[in-house]
């Protein structure tokens, strides 16, 4: 006999009462005819072995030329150029960030079964009122059971173009022990799924909660079922919303969309510029940085604080900028301009709630950290583009030449990159 835990999958050749793995009492299952090389029982006794079935390539319709438009422009960039039959999306994101207003106005264009086991039809119907969504394509279910799920959907798929499951951690299989949300349960829930949508070419849109680490809730093999993962990021306290793409199958993961939370939804933003203040004032800790987010340049505003510090340790507090990287590039500052920051407290934050993720912003971080220091404003109408590495060096970012084009067109009169700028020793001498 050999044992299996109905909520994280772990296996066993002797029962035991707490599972070492998820640490839950109770839930290890007698299961039969354990197979050690497939990981899992065995199957059913005197079942057939059939022949594999072989298809020419050749003869296979691609789907990549019928992708069905979502009329939202940054949605469907993001996503290749559209949606593709038979594509299974996870979309993910914290609680109240704007995952469902965003998949309501996405698609509201398309004939759309919206499947719910966190709201219901009134709640909805409520939501989709408020973003103007057109109710006559929208169809709504509260079942939850992916059997009849997947068997109401085989008979309508020929009226539907869409299916949403909001969300599919609340989603389970009548075939699977286990608590609904549990590893088991959100395997079997999504290889069902996939294996529907790619026979039926009916393409489904997943939400997916995530934990407190940021991660997708559920086992990572979650991801490796799908075809398309995108995450939406941003601060509650912020209007602006990021919309990433971390998987895709179809399309490329170097494309970003930025939306900006209405009172009506989510629209659109192409602006640059969006992220910057009109007030141009000029102020010690303040600095204009250039990024290429996706294959577009955007500009964004980092504010760094330095101040003596009453502790042991100095703080390192960091918000939208990559921590390991402040830390390494706050060793580079001390040990090329001999700054005694092991004095001071240091606060960086990226105004807008975004997180920037190119290293072309270890420029405009390091001149806002020395303007803070010196307590001294960096010069009007000045960016910062470029990367910095370990020996002090400037190093040439990812689309710069681009994005001082760009900066240029906009009106920014002295632009700080590798160009000009060697290393950090130069560059604190000029600024």
């Amino acid at each position: 006999m050999f044992y299996i835990c109905s909520n994280c999958g772990y296996g066993s050749g002797s029962w035991i009462g707490k599972c070492p793995d998820c640490g839950k009492w109770n839930t290890l299952k007698e299961k039969p005819e354990f197979d050690p090389r497939r990981g899992s029982s065995s199957g059913k006794k005197g079942e057939a072995v059939k022949k594999i079935t072989i298809t020419s390539l050749s003869k296979i319709k691609s789907s990549i030329k019928s992708r069905l438009s979502t009329g939202i422009f940054e949605f469907d960039r993001l996503l290749g150029g559209g949606v593709v039959p038979s594509e299974v999306i996870l979309l993910t994101g914290q609680p109240g960030i704007g995952k469902s207003t965003l998949v309501l106005q996405a698609f509201q264009k398309l004939k759309v079964l919206y499947i719910s086991g966190e709201e219901s039809a009134e709640q909805v119907k409520n939501r989709a009122e408020r973003l103007s969504v057109n109710l006559d394509n929208l169809s709504f279910s509260a079942d939850l059971q992916i059997e009849s799920i997947i068997g109401s959907l085989d008979e309508l798929k020929n009226e539907l173009e869409i299916v949403i499951i909001d969300s599919v951690q609340t989603i389970y299989s009548k075939d699977v022990e286990g608590p609904v949300a549990g590893v088991s349960q959100l395997k079997e829930v999504t290889k069902k799924i996939v294996n529907f949508a790619k026979q039926s070419n009916l393409p489904i849109l997943l939400i997916g909660h995530i934990n407190k680490e940021g991660e997708i809730a559920g086992p990572k093999t979650l991801e490796h079922f799908v075809d398309c993962v995108l995450e939406i990021e941003g601060e509650k306290v912020s209007n602006f919303r990021l919309l990433r793409a971390s998987k895709n199958r179809f399309g490329s993961t170097d494309e970003i969309g930025i939306f900006e939370m209405k009172q009506k939804g989510l629209s659109e933003v192409k602006n640059p510029l969006v992220f910057l203040e009109t007030d141009k004032k000029l102020e010690p800790g303040k600095a204009i940085v250039g990024v290429a987010e996706g294959k577009r340049p955007f500009f964004f505003e980092i504010q760094t604080l330095v101040v003596p510090t009453s502790l042991m340790n100095p703080r390192r507090v960091v918000k939208g900028l990559d921590y390991n990287k402040v830390l390494l590039l706050l060793a580079v500052i001390r040990k090329n301009l001999n700054l005694p920051l092991d004095r001071f407290d240091v606060f960086v934050n990226v105004v807008g709630g975004v997180s920037i993720k190119s290293t072309a912003a270890d420029l405009g971080f390091i001149a806002s950290l020395i303007s803070s220091f010196k307590n001294i404003a960096l010069p009007a109408n000045s960016l910062f583009v470029g990367e910095v590495g370990l020996l002090g060096e400037i190093r040439s970012s990812f689309m710069e030449e681009k994005i001082i084009e760009e900066s240029k067109r906009l009106g920014f009169k002295k632009i700080y990159s590798s160009k000009l700028i060697k290393n950090v020793k130069d560059f604190a001498r000029q600024i």
